[in-house]
């Protein structure tokens, strides 16, 4: 845990490494994951540094790698999955070796020119199927096209014609005179005239009601259109997928009109076909039987192209994933490789970031790399200075501690060796929410749910997940740990699915087996004694209790109130550990000690005081200042600590515990013992909130003090506070001033820089001291939150029970079983998954706002270490 605290030390290096060498070296230090390097070459553009050239035959090689994945999902082929990244990495022998498909162990320039030919070979090969198929696919539609045409056409012509014919005769016979005066020749020049022309062809269904509309404008209406649809759809050869097609004919009687339909049909994409003439049965059957042999034909031919296609990407699926870690690996290699600078001919200088610890390994490696090579020539790695002040930041995180690390890298990344706030939120942020989602049962289910990310943990991490069960995986120790704390903070409400669990035996009793509404349970035991205290959470009598809301608003109000208190208080005492360690004597003098004064006066004093109240047996004190009648049963009751003092019988003949005799107008100043002042002279208990807002509002008054010179303590801490503020304010300022002041030699524009270096100080500091103080009050309560959160999900399971399940139970079996469905399904709908939600994000916004400003600057810099594992995960994600 302590190397989770603060983050790994890092060194900055130099590293001169031989060029022939350098990428069996960067292959090496790429395994490592412990170097961070910095570009040499700002000042030059992508396509001006060394080797261009070969991240571009990099990304060449992916275009085709991604070109046989879109071809393997045409088929609905998944990728073979090369294996875990750690064992291909391990795999690739030597340095930045890789055995590629076609065997053979070679590395660097080899590798690139090897998967080169192989994969151009592939591509060629693939692509020159794709086009055969695309025009065969073309060829086999047109002939099932025509097919359906003449089809469509004859039964057109075989079954409506006629008909229409019919009909026609009927309403247009020329009379009997023009008959016989017509001769036979002018018969047959009149069927020639009346005979209409007609396109047929194959259009989209989509298109089906814009085209015969646009047709109906064009010609205005002096056409004949009927469509049939095609049952099968057709494939289209571009994009493989099915499209619902079917067949028009369109009579007409112009050659204008012609014009305008063939341009039509050109504009909505709609194939024509020339059929011969339907009167000429013979012919068109030739046709038909013509044109479905060759359909056989065609779609034979095309499914041999379809099967080698298929066996083809069966064989790439096998290795493109391999082939794109190897590709994305050497692509890493040369883009780091373009960082460096060639000072020298022949030698290649680069320097970055190395985790401490590592830097014997990243020595080792180019050394080994060097050996590997046959190069005598020496190289260099050592620290040199550091060109800028701050270190990125790095922690070694393992499964546990992975998910609580992002969730505070999500708000920001902490400061080189800044104290990390993920330490403690791996412990905090499961704890708050426990407390607001508190529930045996619903924490149960919780906690299976986590239990059963844990037990399919393996599985997960080998396969390719989306983007929400990435998610969950990522914390699953966090869900686990949400439902213990949850399932704990429900044992101490004693609370499941709203009903209170009676573990230990109730140490409350009615008097009969069926108590009535307004009947008072009695303790078991006495009280103070450990017979009288259920010994885990809170006694289950208390929810069938009256003032059951009262007692669980002001417990739990308390507890939000003492835990934010301790939680923000933590944050500053962050605050002045990170001052210590990085040696910032002023900031912890005249920053964190008014802090500390300044919290400890107002809001710890505050948890103390709510301690104190707890810790006080009010039975004693208040009977201590209770008239009693020394005969009477309660005279001498065990519900006092002290002495019991008869008096001598004077007054009204009764008198309290400690001796006074009661006069009958006695007020509680004078009976009680205590003399601690206010109006209760501490012998009644007081009301905290009064008591708070009277240390600020009315210094020195105490209506119920709980001990003797509480006024006095209180003034003294009203005090303390008035000081702290003013010394947060102006402190820190006046003595950066002096040190200013202490190194200024007089010149004119180093008095313009101090004064403006000053106003911006001062500001700063004001905005420090307002978010401090204003803060310490808002964020108190901002925690009020872990109340009303647990108030909200145990009444609405409260509600959820009584309603959907305890009013349906006296029914009958079938309305239990439909209370049932109803109370299940909205308890897993709101409390389980809106509720979970709704908890998780205000415990999120109490470690990020209430807890992490307190200490917390945020604006780090995050350690990218040039990490091959790395490269490969993203790449899979």
């Amino acid at each position: 845990m302590s190397r989770w605290f603060r983050s790994e030390h890092m060194e900055y290096i130099s590293l001169i490494v031989n060029e022939d060498a350098a990428h069996d070296c960067l292959a090496d230090l790429g395994k490592l994951s412990a170097i961070q390097f910095t570009d040499l070459n700002p000042d030059l553009t992508p396509f001006q540094r060394r080797y261009v050239s070969y991240v571009r035959r990099c990304d060449e090689l992916e275009r085709k790698l991604r070109f046989f994945g879109n071809e393997c999902d045409n088929f609905g082929l998944k990728l073979d999955t090369a294996g875990d990244i750690d064992t291909f990495l391990e795999s690739s022998s030597g340095s930045g070796r890789a055995i590629t498909a076609g065997g053979g162990d070679k590395k660097g320039t080899q590798l690139l020119e090897s998967l080169e030919v192989e994969l151009d070979g592939y591509e060629s090969q693939l692509r020159e199927l794709n086009a055969y198929s695309e025009k065969l696919t073309r060829e086999y539609n047109e002939k099932v096209e025509l097919q359906e045409v003449l089809e469509k056409a004859r039964r057109f012509f075989m079954t409506d014609a006629p008909r229409l014919a019919v009909s026609e005769l009927s309403t247009g016979r020329p009379s009997s005179a023009e008959g016989l005066l017509a001769g036979a020749h002018d018969d047959e020049a009149r069927d020639m005239d009346m005979r209409f022309s007609s396109i047929t062809g194959v259009v989209s269904t989509e298109e089906k009601v814009r085209f015969e509309r646009m047709i109906f404008r064009a010609t205005r209406g002096n056409c004949y259109v009927r469509f049939a649809p095609i049952k099968q759809p057709i494939t289209d050869p571009e994009t493989g997928s099915l499209v619902e097609k079917c067949v028009f004919i369109i009579f007409f009687k112009s050659l204008s009109i012609e014009t305008k339909l063939k341009k039509i049909c050109d504009a909505f994409f709609a194939h024509r076909y020339s059929l011969p003439d339907m009167d000429d049965a013979p012919a068109v059957d030739r046709m038909l039987t013509e044109n479905a042999q060759e359909l056989v034909d065609s779609r034979t031919v095309l499914l041999k192209n379809q099967d080698t296609r298929f066996r083809l990407c069966q064989m790439l699926a096998q290795h493109t994933e391999r082939w794109t870690w190897i590709v994305l690996r050497e692509k890493a290699v040369y883009h780091t490789l373009n960082m460096f600078k060639a000072d020298v001919s022949g030698m290649l200088r680069g320097e970055g970031w190395v985790i401490s610890e590592h830097f014997e390994d990243v020595r080792m490696s180019v050394n080994r790399a060097h050996v590997d090579m046959d190069h005598s020539m020496p190289n260099y790695v050592d620290q040199v200075p550091k060109p800028w002040p701050t270190p990125p930041t790095h922690f070694t995180t393992n499964k546990f501690t992975y998910g609580y690390q992002e969730f505070v890298n999500t708000y920001g990344i902490p400061r080189y060796r800044e104290a990390n706030p993920a330490l403690f939120t791996a412990a905090t942020f499961p704890f708050l929410f426990g407390v607001m989602y508190g529930d045996i049962g619903h924490g149960m289910f919780l906690f299976s749910a986590g239990l059963y990310l844990l037990w399919n943990e393996e599985k997960n991490e080998k396969a390719k997940l989306d983007e929400m069960t990435a998610g969950l995986h990522t914390g699953r120790y966090m869900m686990v740990m949400m439902g213990f704390f949850a399932v704990y903070a429900g044992l101490v409400y004693n609370d499941c699915f709203s009903l209170g669990l009676n573990l230990f035996g109730s140490r409350w009793v009615f008097s009969s087996d069926a108590p009535e509404e307004g009947e008072v349970a009695e303790m078991t035991g006495q009280f103070g004694e450990g017979e009288s205290v259920y010994p885990f959470g809170l006694d289950p009598m208390w929810h069938v209790a009256s003032n059951e809301l009262l007692f669980f608003n002001s417990f739990k109000m308390k507890l939000s109130v003492i835990f934010g208190i301790f939680q923000m208080f933590g944050g500053t005492c962050l605050r002045g550990i990170n001052y210590v360690y990085f040696g910032k004597k002023l900031d912890f003098v005249c920053e964190f000690i008014p802090m500390v004064a300044f919290a400890s006066s107002l809001f710890v004093y505050m948890v103390v005081l709510i301690f104190m109240k707890w810790s006080i047996n009010w039975n004693s004190r208040m009977l201590s200042a209770t008239c009693l009648d020394p005969n009477d049963e309660g005279w001498g009751s065990a519900d006092y600590e002290g002495e019991w003092v008869a008096c001598d019988g004077g007054g009204d003949g009764t008198c309290t515990p400690w001796g006074y005799e009661c006069q009958g107008g006695d007020s509680l100043v004078d009976r009680c013992p205590l003399d601690f002042g206010g109006d209760g002279d501490g012998c009644q208990p007081p009301n905290l909130i009064t008591s708070l807002i009277n240390i600020a509002l009315a210094p020195g008054t105490v209506d119920e003090p709980m001990y003797y010179g509480q006024a006095q303590m209180q003034n003294f801490l009203l005090l303390i506070a008035g000081i702290s503020v003013p010394v947060l304010l102006l402190a820190k300022p006046y003595f950066l001033s002096k040190q200013m002041e202490a190194n200024h030699h007089s010149a004119h524009d180093d008095e313009e820089e101090e004064e403006h270096g000053m106003g911006e100080i001062i500001i700063h500091q004001a905005i420090e001291t307002i978010e401090f103080v204003l803060g310490m009050v808002s964020n108190t309560a901002s925690y009020l939150r872990l109340w009303a959160l647990s108030l909200a999900h145990s009444e609405l399971a409260t509600v959820f029970w009584e309603k959907a399940m305890l009013s349906t139970l006296n029914m009958n079996w079938f309305a239990t079983f439909i209370g049932y469905g109803i109370f299940a399904g909205t308890t897993f709908g709101v409390l389980l998954m809106m509720d979970v939600l709704e908890c998780f994000l205000h415990a999120l916004r109490l470690h990020w706002v209430e807890f992490q400003n307190k200490f917390f600057s945020a604006d780090g810099i995050r350690f990218a270490p040039y990490s091959f594992k790395q490269i490969l995960k993203d790449s899979s994600a």
